[in-house]
């Protein structure tokens, strides 16, 4: 339960309990107010004095909620969770954010974003159109892929991405607001970061902060872990910043080490997770945004 809330909302472990904990703070709050609000008015308690009651309670909630999230740091995420709920009841869309897959291999997590892109935009709630590829390989299967699913494709170089302008005009020009980055194996240069403050994020196969930095990625990253003697492994989603594998964690799912796992059957379980949750905290972690 605990696990399909996080990947909900696009938090982590710590963050989630904090918005539990408003939850349910907020809710003694809303209740004891109304029932010290109906004392001022003369009713026998019964069926009437319920309704009146329950009327009070939901008229009360989202003042509650958003007065305890200040003291623990929720606002923000109340906020947006607030607006969403009062778009869904106006019938109102919400908006879809443009993203941008950068990816440098054979693009698995690409497929399975784009896949739970078109599911959702055929059921009409989707909150993101994948509308551009960046490849940095010529070769690369992720565009293959892009082709198949009739989506436009940037294929970069290395000067103009890392040393020029890092490509920010382009994506801005197609109206890109998102990025994700999703096996991709350039470092993200400061200007693009500080194009998209906060709108970028990338998926690392282990455990943040453990077996991240420069050089860690793919197969390393799993024959560090298991050279360790590590007892799991698993994915971490978070914001990129100027530094490799370093900005805000958003998700982590874990996965056990066995004694007899090799580089590649530690892959493999790594992959199944990428798949499982990368999507659905993308799906999750925009609908978020766009509802503040």
């Amino acid at each position: 339960m605990f696990e399909k809330l996080k990947r909900h909302w696009g938090v982590n472990g710590f963050n989630l309990m904090l918005i539990l904990t408003t939850f349910a703070f907020g809710g003694s709050l809303c209740g004891y107010a109304a029932r010290r609000l109906l004392l001022l008015v003369n009713i026998e308690k019964g069926l009437i004095w319920i309704l009146i009651y329950l009327l009070t309670v939901t008229i009360l909630w989202p003042f509650a909620v958003l007065l305890v999230s200040i003291p623990f740091g929720q606002f923000n995420f109340f906020k947006g969770y607030l607006n969403k709920i009062k778009k869904r009841l106006g019938g109102q869309n919400l908006p879809r954010r443009s993203v941008a897959i950068f990816a440098s291999g054979a693009g698995s997590n690409a497929e399975k974003i784009i896949q739970l892109m078109e599911i959702a935009e055929k059921a009409g709630k989707g909150s993101f159109k994948v509308n551009l590829i960046v490849c940095n390989k010529p070769t690369a299967g992720v565009l293959s892929i892009a082709a198949n699913h009739q989506i436009d494709t940037l294929l970069i170089e290395k000067e103009q991405f890392l040393n020029a302008d890092g490509y920010v005009a382009e994506l801005t020009s197609r109206g890109i607001d998102f990025v994700v980055l999703a096996g991709f194996l350039w470092k993200i240069p400061a200007t693009l970061i500080k194009a998209f403050p906060n709108n970028i994020i990338n998926i690392h196969p282990a455990l943040l902060p453990k077996y991240g930095g420069k050089g860690m990625y793919g197969d390393k990253v799993h024959q560090a872990v298991i050279a360790a003697g590590e007892k799991e492994s698993g994915i971490t989603i978070h914001y990129v910043d100027e530094i490799y594998d370093h900005g805000n964690i958003i998700f982590q799912a874990k996965c056990s080490v066995e004694q007899n796992d090799t580089s590649a059957t530690l892959a493999q379980k790594i992959h199944q997770l990428e798949h499982q949750h990368y999507p659905e905290v993308i799906e999750n972690l925009l609908q978020m945004q766009n509802s503040r």
